[in-house]
Formats: structure tokens, sequence, C-alpha cells
């Protein structure tokens, strides 16, 4: 991986003069305060403006200004028409438009489908504060507005939409969202590295269209570029012998075979062979991978399982290679990963001069994400879990991006000292997982070569780091700060990761659980577990015996809620019933469940949508998977993990008796589910007898133990990244 310049190093443009802004303006009046006649770039949001780096456009609004450009922000416009969208007038240098820290489709929708009736992000929760497919709509709101002003997309929802994708909400497969949108450029994962740059060429006069060279970047372009090498894999079939070319990490578990059809130059013609022969091999910063047209993967779900296992396979940052993908006559062209922060430059972002609050607009409003996030601190970057389902590994990237000890240390106290309302207690220290701080592969060579899909599936490779010191030591030293009282975890535990390291667990169970601690089985069949791509109930159990063993020598009465997913690709009736007599077994009764939503992208999205699996190669004779997609297989699914409501009962004895398991109706401790049906509840029509009372009655709550969760706990909701 070549190395890349530091994000701080750029000479600054010559606003710079006008210093930081004591918050972005978000009108002309705030504007005119400021001494500014305009604004060099306008960034349009779905979200609330929360001065805050947990947010992404007040983070990427703030780098924008420490590189010396004025700053503007729209947040939440009427995107009914253009008017909202020229409200500060004409940006000099281009629009940056985003959803927000959400897609916009999972923002608005639940996993039925159905319109949800508040919005986190949004001051009191409103509801309906932003369009479907925010990207779409807000970027050609912009060019409404100002035709001529170039238009960059990013953030999630860009992000995962960034080829040809199965959206789960029209059901069908839809184009890139960079045509759609008409923008200029769509700026993909962590963006700082390519905005910056993107930022500092624009502003030295050079066009937007001339800027084809950024990683991290998709544009639209026609045909490959003089000089480059094609790999045309826009076939499953392979007519031809495949060569594979010889590697330095052939022996290491990391290295994994490339999957392509067919190599042609552009100099030369078509060559029918997966690599050059005779010991030739391709330079990969000039080689491009064709992936089956969208076109193609509308119509085959084929071929679209194979080109979501390609992109897969080229997201390693280290030896990913361009993609390209026809839309029509023009070619989207996505060029490979950013190359992940430094811990300096990370802390760099952290440090800007954020408020750590709403824009003072909102007067009294309260915005549920920033009470969420208010007393909380980002530690990392990035997963190596490879979770098929979630979306922050395709969005942050498999390495773990770090910040310094020191840097979180002084977030801590500027919270302590600045932020309202604070009482002594941070709310989370974490990231997307708790405890990947500081992991690592232990050799850069093996890890700029490696193209597998998770660090820890099907088990923890032998070249990825588990050492927990670091973060213990930042516990510790954290807690001990003056004027804060407690340090809890509110992120998820890796747990296979998290039993490698008694000793943090400890740490862990002893002072930053909360009474609860939330962790993610997600399933304990084999099945479903390994189209997840997590581990097995052998590390779960192992996890609870040290979290038991370690709460009881603290004297505490803790607990741990597992999560788990209903109606996931590859989980048929037989592992739900699995699951129910499992929870059942061990005292749990889940309030809510979150049934699987397919989001754009995502490897579980694209077994959903075609039955086959990406994690292998793909072809037509592969590997079928079972999809519970049917609205009444995702219910049976969902009410499987709540066995102990009674409106739940009819549709189980129904599927019970369909599966041949009879048995399970009953009213002893070994059934799953009464033969009588309370009344008032599900089908009087199903054949149970009226309701009971006294304290026979299901309903009554069951005393929870060490490791049972109790009936209060939340169960899981979508995965939300920046």
């Amino acid at each position: 991986m070549e190395p890349a310049k530091n994000i701080f190093s750029h000479r600054k443009f010559w606003a710079k003069r006008f210093g930081s802004a004591p918050v972005l303006p978000m009108s002309r009046a705030e504007m005119e305060q400021l001494g500014w006649d305009s604004c060099d770039i306008i960034l349009i949001t779905g979200d609330a403006y929360i001065d805050h780096p947990s947010f992404g456009m007040a983070l990427i609004g703030r780098l924008l200004e420490a590189q010396g450009f004025r700053v503007g922000i729209i947040s939440q416009p009427d995107w009914h028409g253009p008017n909202a969208f020229k409200s500060l007038g004409k940006p000099n240098l281009f629009f940056g438009v985003t959803a927000g820290n959400m897609d916009s489709m999972v923002n608005r929708y639940t996993a039925d489908r159905k319109t949800r009736s508040d919005d986190a992000y949004t001051p009191n929760a409103e509801a309906d504060k932003r369009p479907d497919r925010a990207v779409i709509v807000y970027s050609q709101r912009c060019r409404e507005a100002y035709p001529k002003v170039p238009v960059v997309i990013g953030g999630i929802e860009a992000s995962l939409r960034r080829i040809a994708h199965f959206d789960y909400w029209s059901d069908k497969v839809r184009r890139s969202v960079l045509p759609d949108s008409k923008a200029d450029i769509l700026l993909y994962g962590n963006a700082e590295r390519a905005l910056v740059d993107l930022a500092h060429r624009l502003a030295k006069g050079e066009p937007i269209a001339d800027i084809t060279d950024l990683r991290g970047t998709a544009i639209l372009r026609k045909g490959v570029p003089d000089g480059w090498s094609e790999i045309d894999s826009t076939s499953v079939d392979r007519p031809d012998q495949v060569v594979p070319h010889p590697s330095p990490y052939a022996d290491a578990p990391c290295a994994e075979e490339d999957e392509i059809s067919r190599v042609r130059s552009t100099h030369q013609p078509l060559v029918r062979m997966a690599h050059p022969t005779h010991g030739e091999k391709l330079d990969r910063s000039r080689t491009v991978i064709r992936l089956p047209s969208f076109e193609q993967v509308r119509d085959d779900p084929v071929l679209y399982a194979h080109a979501n296992r390609l992109l897969h396979l080229e997201t390693n940052p280290g030896n990913a290679r361009a993609l390209v993908q026809a839309h029509a006559d023009r070619d989207v062209w996505i060029n490979p990963p950013p190359i992940p922060l430094t811990t300096e430059e990370l802390d760099g972002v952290y440090a800007l001069p954020y408020t750590r609050r709403p824009h003072p607009a909102y007067g009294e409003a309260k915005i549920p994400a920033y009470e969420m996030i208010r007393f909380s601190v980002n530690i990392m970057r990035g997963c190596f879990g490879g979770c098929t389902f979630c979306s922050i590994t395709e969005h942050e990237g498999r390495i773990i991006q770090n910040r310094s000890e020191a840097a979180i240390l002084h977030e801590i106290e500027e919270i302590r000292d600045k932020t309202p309302g604070f009482t002594g207690t941070i709310s989370d220290l974490g990231g997307p997982t708790a405890n990947m701080y500081r992991l690592k592969c232990r050799d850069v060579k093996i890890e700029a070569a490696c193209r597998r899909l998770s660090c820890v599936y099907p088990d923890i490779c032998i070249n990825m780091g588990t050492d927990h010191a670091p973060l213990i030591q930042l516990y510790r030293k954290a807690r001990t700060l003056p004027g804060i009282k407690r340090i809890l975890i509110g992120s998820g535990v890796r747990y296979d990761l998290a039993i490698r390291s008694p000793e943090y667990v400890r740490e862990l169970v002893s002072h930053h659980v909360g009474g609860y601690l939330k962790i993610a089985p997600e399933h304990i069949a084999e099945g479903p577990l390994s189209k997840m791509m997590k581990p097995g109930m052998g590390a779960y159990d192992k996890f609870k015996e040290l979290f038991e063993k370690f709460s009881k020598e603290a004297g505490k009465e803790q607990y741990l809620i597992p999560y788990f997913i209903s109606a996931h690709p590859g989980t048929t009736n037989e592992d739900m019933l699995e699951l129910a007599l499992w929870l059942k077994a061990k005292g749990f009764r889940l309030d809510q469940v979150q049934n699987f939503t397919p989001t754009p992208m995502a490897i579980a999205s694209a077994m959903y949508h075609t039955g086959k699996n990406p994690l292998h190669k793909v072809s037509r004779t592969s590997e079928t998977v079972p999809i519970p997609k049917s609205g009444r297989a995702r219910q049976l699914h969902k009410a499987f993990l709540r066995y102990h409501d009674p409106a739940n009962w009819p549709l189980l004895r129904e599927a019970l008796r369909q599966m041949g398991r009879a048995d399970l109706i009953g009213n002893g401790k070994k059934h799953l589910v009464p033969g009588w049906q309370p009344a008032g509840t599900g089908n009087a029509a199903d054949g149970g007898t009226p309701r009971r009372t006294g304290n026979t009655s299901p309903n009554r709550n069951k005393t929870a133990s060490s490791h049972t969760k109790p009936s209060t706990a939340k169960a899981k909701t979508p995965r939300r990244t920046r």
C-alpha cells in the first residue's frame, strides 16, 4: 500500500483568514455575521446539524474548514423544489450531498416496509423530514438550483449504492446512485482523504471532469483509458483453463485466489485466460476488473451474486483493483478504496473545534440521536468481522483505524468540562465494535495481500493480533480521571475476541457494565451462522462463563443481553424452532426482535435476492441458499423469537403441526406454546380453549438469573454507521 499525503499537510485555502466559525452557518444571516459574502462549499444533509464528530456532516464540515474553506450547511431542506437549496447562495466550489448518518430507506422504513413514525436524527424525532433515496433527490435539486455547480455525493447511502444494487424497498435491482443522481463524483467509505484532495484541486481550477484518479471515488466515463489492462469478469462461464499466478503469500492463510475469467489490454486483442502466462504479471495499479453490467445483474441473479462476490474481494486497500460496471452506454468506474487514516490524522479530525452540541437554531428541541451519543467517545473505526448482514465493513473497511490514548483521554476531559448535563458517566468508549481497538494483522505484507472476507471467521486468523492490553490500559486510565465516576461500554463486544483475553473480560465486567451487557450471537444454528459469518455458540458459552465468574467475584448482579436476527438468509423453520427452544430453556423472553433487513451491497442482501452464496465461488450450479422471503415466513421466524407472546401462538401452533412437531404444543414445561388461547389474543378459530385464570397464566414473569435477559431488555436495531 503506497503512503498517502497527510490530510493536514495541504497548503490552506486563502479563506483561512476568516478563522473557525463558532458553528458552521445554516443561514445568510450567520454568514454575514462571519463576514462571508459566499460559501466555498455547501453541504446538504438529511440529518439535523449537530456539531459533533459522531455526525458525518459536522466532521466533514469542520475538516474542510480546517483546510481554509468557508463551509455552510443546509440541513433537512424542503426537497419539493430548488428554493431551499439556494438559501446560502451559490457555492464557489461544489455542493456536498449526503442522506445523513443512515441510509434514508433504512431510516424511513421498518424491516416490514412500513413507514417509521419517528426519526432519531430530527429535532423532536419528527418523521418525514427527508425524502426516500435522499441522495438522488437532493442532488437533483442542487442541479436545478445551480446547474453548473459540481455535485459531490457521499455518506453511507451513496457508499453502499455505488454499483448496481438490490433495493429491498422496491424489490428490484437499481442502477448505481451515481447516474441516477446526476452527480459529478461519488466518494465512498470514510472519505476525508479523497474529499480534502478534491477540494484543493477544484480550488486550483482543475475541472471536476478531469479528476478521475482519487482513491475511494466513483466516476462515470466511457471506455477504459489507454495503458490499462482490463480483466473481463462479465460471465461465470469458464471455457478456458485458469492459470493462477504465483504469489509470495500463497502459503498465508489470508491469501485467496482471484476470481476472473478473461484478461485484455487496451493495446492488445482479447486474451482468453485468467492471468498472463510465462510469469508475466499485471500492474494492479493499472488493472481494472469489468463486472457484469447493470443490465446483466438486473436480469440474472447468478451474475448479480457473482458481481457482489467480486466487489467484496476488491476491498483491501493494499491489493484492490479498480472496478468498472457498464450502465447502458456509460461505465461506472470505481477506484480502489481509500488509504486508512493514520492515528495522527484521526486524532486531528477528532480534535477540530466542534461545539459538541446541536446548532443553536434548534433551540430546546430534543434530537434523540444526539441524546444517545452526547457523553460517548469514539476510539476507533472499521471492523474486520465481516458479518454479511452489516454495512460497517463495506463502508469503513476491515483495517482498524485507531485514535491515540492521549487524544481519547483529552476528549473525555472535554466532555467533563464543556458538555451541559454531564454527571460523571461516559456512556460509551467504543466504535463499530467495543474491543477491536489497536487489533491488527501481525505482518503488514500479509495484510496488504489478504483477500479474506473476515479475519475472525470461520476462526480467528493466526495472523490477527488479539492483545487487549492497550484497551485495558485505556479503560483503567479513563475511569481514574478526576471527575469521572464511571466509564460504560455501550458498543457491542465481539465476544469471540474477548475470550482470548480473560483479563479484558475481567476489567469489562468488574468496572464497565451498567447491569446489562449486549452481545450479538445472532443465532445458534450452523445454517444461518455460516451465512452470517458468525462464530458458533461455543464462544458464547465460554464468554458467558467468564462473565458470570467475574460478575460474581465483583459482587455484582449483571445480565447478558444477546441479540438475534430472524429471517436471515440460510435460516429454515427448523433453525428458528431450535433457537426458540434454546431461548425457552435459558429463560429468555424478548420484548422486541429484528427481522433481517437487506441493505444495499451487503453479502446477505445478495443471498436474499439471488438465493446464491457469494461467500464461495458462484456458478449456475453452486450452493442454493434457503431464503425466508415471503411475508408469512418472515412473520413466522419473528414469532419463534417471541414464542411467549400469546398473539403469536396461533401461528406457531399451525407451523408446529405442519413441521410434525405437535408434541411441542401443550401446557407443560417441555412444550413451546400452550394448547389454549387467552381471550382477546390471536385467532379464535385456532381451536384454543377459553382463557385460564390464576398463576397458570403464561404471562407471569420468570425470575432472571445471571445469564438470562429481563423481559424489559431491548432487541437489536438496525446498525447505524456514519
